[in-house]
């Protein structure tokens, strides 16, 4: 199966041009990319990257990520992979943007321009082997300290989002808990 190309962009995300993933990944090239993150009150689904990933396997990471293929959009490419991932369909908004580089080694690069888009879900998933080795919701509290102590079992996007992220959602839940006494 041929790899599709993902989108390369400049520093505010306009398309400069298209390639493969792991050529962008091999040359270090800037291309979109996207996180999504999952939360039911103060608990957010994280999965643990499949052990044959050819960067990042087996450490923790968000619900969803991938790069959007230079012939779809983004937010119609975002939904389609969460179901293809975990099997979950629901809706999505986009929060914020971030980029960053990350060296893993002389030939392989993490240069991307990350949309992070935020859900909330209550409900079942069903992990794809082919992206995931497991999945689970954790307490925002016992994550937080998780990533404090032990940040080298997160990926590096990970670490550098699910601050904002976790804030954000805090905030949600602190409004519900106050809206209905709680």
């Amino acid at each position: 199966m041929k790899e599709q190309n993902i989108v390369l962009v400049d520093i505010f995300d306009n398309k400069i041009g298209a390639c493969g993933k792991q050529v962008a990944h091999k040359t270090g090239k800037l291309h979109r990319a996207f996180s999504v993150f999952l939360y039911h009150k103060n608990l957010m689904l994280i999965q643990k990257r499949a052990l044959h990933k050819y960067h990042s396997s087996g450490l923790w990471s968000n619900a969803c990520c991938s790069h959007p293929p230079e012939n779809q959009t983004l937010t119609d490419f975002v939904k389609k992979r969460l179901y293809e991932e975990m099997q979950i369909d629901c809706p999505v908004q986009e929060v914020f943007h971030f980029t960053y580089f990350h060296k893993f080694n002389d030939e392989l690069f993490e240069y991307e321009y990350d949309h992070v888009f935020l859900g909330e879900y209550k409900g079942n998933f069903r992990l794809n082997p082919e992206e995931a080795a497991e999945a689970k919701w954790m307490n925002l509290d016992d994550l937080e300290r998780m990533m404090i102590e032990q940040p080298e079992l997160f990926t590096v996007w990970f670490l550098i989002a699910a601050p904002k992220v976790m804030r954000i959602i805090k905030k949600k839940y602190l409004e519900t808990c106050n809206l209905i006494g709680g």
